[in-house]
């Protein structure tokens, strides 16, 4: 087998953590090649590397003094490499980075660099190849990712190295120029790495054992998801679950690569499996609950704009004019209902309403704000009756009143549309009488 492991920025926040990660990678001689994260927080009052590397380049591009900023960096790395026993000398990189820093080479370059110190850190730790991601990964001239001369290149390099650490989170621009994914990009990388190498595994490793399913935050010490498919977790990531970044899915998905999320701190756990499909029934008759705060309806009421052709269009084009992304769209024979994000859409609702008046001339329009989004999601809701049934049952005990209701064609989701103020309690009354009703 071969596997791609990744480790977040807390699984190599300190000596101690990356001793963590080699006695991981010399259990199973199948963890092939390693994708680091900057070094994380080693404690509630700590900074991640990659915030100090904002803040330094952010001084030296205001042409200020950014020594200070830039020694702290320093002494993060010489921690880990004099508790590790390394004695890198590793001042020809630093004054490189300074150097860069001075010429202000841009922030996706200065963010990069927590990436790549690391990776030439756990390489020698490791006795592993280093493989610098800007050499392997690539990005167009317009920022998208260059998926065919990555993937062939990735390839065509790691075919001759046996193991191998290649950094997270960068690559490189047609110019040279260092160019960044978004933030917890390195999750995308190591599932690039898994594609390029058509890896059996792709393991990523952070500081919890799975997913949940619900957050732990609202529910204590919630039951973990053992097995999710790519499409269960694109539901609950996009409503606010954030284990794996949700960009991540999408290479290792069309070659049907599973993916293992692990905890370094308790490495004997199982972890959740992330697949394309599977035969297996889940533990409880939904997989997850998510869910996010901060939106807002745009009720639009016509009688019969069930037979007026374009109707939803014109709605739409308001939007659509005023830059304005629309979440939700529920609809009756008179009425249609636009759930967009409130930060969004509240400087310019007039704007919006006024054009609707123009383009519909509807019988009335109608705004509530102050709306929460809970997605409850489930391959096994397809083949359980009385779903739905049972969730509004458990709402209505919990005195949670339901503003929306909006179920996917696939039946796999069930969106529920809440106040604010009743969010906890939605979520709580949901996760009670899915899973905590049957264990």
């Amino acid at each position: 087998m071969k596997k791609v492991v990744k480790f977040g920025g807390s699984s190599l926040a300190s000596a101690e953590q990356f001793e963590k990660v080699k006695h991981i990678i010399s259990l199973d001689a199948d963890r092939k090649y390693v994708v680091p994260s900057a070094p994380g927080k080693r404690n509630s009052k700590d900074s991640k590397v990659t915030d100090l590397l904002y803040k330094a380049y952010g001084l030296a591009e205001e042409g200020r003094d950014f020594g200070k900023a830039f020694a702290e960096i320093k002494e993060r790395y010489a921690e880990i490499s004099d508790g590790l026993g390394l004695n890198m000398d590793m001042s020809g990189e630093f004054a490189e980075i300074e150097k860069r820093f001075k010429a202000k080479q841009g922030e996706d370059y200065a963010a990069s660099r927590g990436e790549y110190l690391n990776g030439i850190l756990l390489a020698e730790y490791l006795g592993y190849t280093f493989v610098d991601a800007a050499t392997v990964i690539f990005f167009n001239e317009d920022g998208t990712f260059a998926s065919e001369k990555t993937y062939s290149t990735l390839n065509e390099k790691l075919s001759g190295i046996d193991r191998a650490v290649i950094p997270g989170f960068y690559g490189s621009m047609p110019d040279g120029s260092v160019k960044t994914f978004s933030r917890g990009g390195s999750d995308i990388t190591g599932s690039i790495v898994a594609r390029a190498v058509r890896a059996d595994v792709y393991e990523n490793w952070t500081d919890v054992s799975g997913f949940s399913v619900a957050d732990p935050r609202i529910i204590t010490d919630p039951e973990t998801i053992e097995m999710i498919t790519y499409t269960e977790l694109r539901e609950l990531a996009y409503m606010g679950a954030s284990v794996l970044h949700e960009d991540a899915i999408f290479p290792v998905r069309r070659e049907g690569i599973p993916i293992n999320i692990r905890n370094t701190n308790k490495p004997e756990d199982k972890g959740s499996w992330i697949v394309q499909s599977t035969g297996q029934k889940s533990r409880f008759v939904i997989t997850g609950i998510a869910g996010k705060k901060g939106f807002c309806s745009v009720n639009i009421e016509k009688d019969k704009m069930n037979s007026e052709v374009g109707f939803g269009r014109k709605v739409l084009q308001a939007f659509e004019d005023n830059d304005i992304s629309f979440e939700h769209m529920p609809s009756g024979i008179d009425t249609m209902t636009i759930i967009v994000h409130q930060d969004e859409f509240i400087e310019k609702e007039q704007s919006v309403v006024a054009e609707i008046n123009r383009l519909t001339h509807p019988d009335s329009i109608d705004i509530e704000s102050d709306l929460a989004l809970i997605a409850v999601v489930g391959r096994g809701m397809k083949s359980s009756k009385g779903t739905s049934g049972r969730i509004f049952s458990a709402l209505a005990h919990a005195n949670v009143n339901v503003k929306m209701i909006d179920q996917g064609s696939s039946e796999l989701n069930i969106i529920i549309g809440v106040k604010n103020e009743d969010f906890e309690n939605a979520i709580r009354a949901i996760y009670n009488i899915f899973v905590v009703a049957q264990l």
